[in-house]
């Protein structure tokens, strides 16, 4: 049998829709970790092979900055690690969001007293650590200002802070676990002073030694096991910046690129092979399968973006209600997503400073093959190429946009088509 004529199920006799909103995997859309996962493999391999086994033996790590622009999966890529590491019993923070003019040393201290009470410290009774724990309260209660301004009295926050992680990674090497932070939307710490103590009481922690008893009962100095991920917009790269050597030295930054195709085909190859498993309205389960075009036709339209994947695929899903996928549905369900897709990339370039966006326009109006520095800074308008290159630097190494060489390229593709074609737009079939 084809897989065009796999039937749908039956129930009493009649035919029942086997594609529904309930068994939907694809799920765009920030924060959440979808069921159909793509890409990434370096930074989850980091996590898992580098990460946690030098924290867990001991070894110091850096934190870990993840930055890119809008729709590059940061925050679910973080989610997902935590996730994991949550399978495995370590002590990890929800998503910790960072609204503009959110008092950020007041929500951290907030979760790190949720870490304590994991750590089996609110039960502890020593005179020194009950201290520790009321200050920490009292700036998850009144915030920053206060106890800034009570800090004559009192440690500083950020040091309450540091040595409450401290206290937490401590009880974390005698439990066996790894304590993992997340703070996201880091873009907006607009408060250089907060910026400053969060980066300070998280570095400090990550970077302090203890001694443990080894098994011979010789003491041993250990780094603690705390794992820091800091995720948001590439404008964090500017706050940072100013932070200097400091900062680099005790967190290291990757900005996201858009996925590999290859990668988006790996992610699509179970519906394509053995099927996607679903539950039925039995009690049983089906299987949803895709044809090998179908599947060809989605990583075509997402040009490489984890959320136009994510809505490429449930817009395909909700184009039919039979076992097999086709590319036609794909189509069909794309030509309902083109006004999302059309925002999601104007965002990007609206987010744009001028100079950066009249670069990233004037690259797009030239040919593959003309687009060096020189003729793109003339195409710009610049009155000489040397005067695009902190433009052209920003746009590749900061941003993630494009990719500078003798021949200057697009690293974002969706970008890239929506500048020099009809995309979202597509033929069919």
């Amino acid at each position: 049998m084809s897989l065009v004529n796999l039937p749908t199920s039956r129930r009493d006799g009649k035919l029942t829709k086997m594609r529904s909103p309930l068994n939907n995997p694809f799920q765009p859309g920030s924060d959440v970790v979808p069921a159909v996962w793509a890409g990434r493999v370096r930074q989850m391999s980091d996590w898992r092979d580098v990460l946690r086994p030098r924290l867990d033996a001991g070894l110091f790590e850096r934190g870990r900055t993840i930055l890119g622009e809008p729709g590059l999966g940061k925050s679910t890529l973080v989610r997902r690690i935590a996730a994991e590491a949550e399978e495995r019993g370590d002590w990890v923070t929800p998503q910790i969001r960072i609204p503009l003019g959110t008092d950020v040393i007041r929500r951290l201290a907030t979760e790190a007293l949720v870490l304590a009470d994991k750590a089996g410290l609110s039960a502890r009774t020593e005179k020194r650590l009950e201290g520790l724990l009321k200050q920490v309260q009292s700036i998850s209660v009144t915030g920053y200002s206060l106890a800034l301004r009570e800090a004559p009295e009192k440690q500083e926050p950020h040091a309450a802070l540091t040595d409450l992680l401290v206290e937490i990674g401590s009880r974390a090497v005698a439990n066996d676990k790894v304590v993992l932070i997340h703070l996201d939307e880091i873009q907006n710490i607009t408060d250089e002073k907060q910026l400053s103590q969060v980066l300070i009481a998280l570095g400090d922690a990550i970077t302090r030694k203890v001694e443990v008893a080894a098994p011979g009962r010789m003491p041993v100095s250990r780094s603690l096991p705390i794992a820091v991920y800091l995720t948001g917009l590439p404008e964090f790269e500017d706050s940072t910046a100013r932070k200097g050597a400091t900062f680099s030295r005790r967190f290291e930054t990757t900005v996201l690129a858009p996925i590999d195709d290859d990668d988006l085909r790996s992610a699509l190859r179970p519906f394509v092979t053995d099927g996607w498993e679903i539950s039925d309205e039995k009690g049983g389960t089906a299987r949803i399968h895709m044809t090998a075009d179908a599947a060809e036709a989605i990583v075509e339209v997402c040009r490489g973006e984890p959320f136009l994947f994510q809505l490429a695929g449930q817009c395909a899903w909700y184009a039919g209600t039979k076992g097999v996928i086709t590319r036609s549905e794909v189509l069909e369900g794309w030509s309902a997503a083109e006004q999302e897709a059309t925002a999601h990339v104007e965002r990007i370039l609206d987010r744009l400073p001028q100079r950066e966006r009249e670069f990233v326009e004037a690259m797009a109006e030239l040919p593959a093959g003309d687009r060096n520095l020189t003729k793109i800074a003339t195409e710009a308008g610049f009155a000489k190429a040397t005067d695009a290159g902190t433009t052209s630097q920003r746009l590749d190494r900061v941003r993630g946009i494009i990719k500078r060489g003798r021949q200057y390229s697009f690293r974002h593709r969706a970008v890239e088509a929506f500048l020099t074609s009809d995309w979202p737009v597509v033929e069919g079939p």
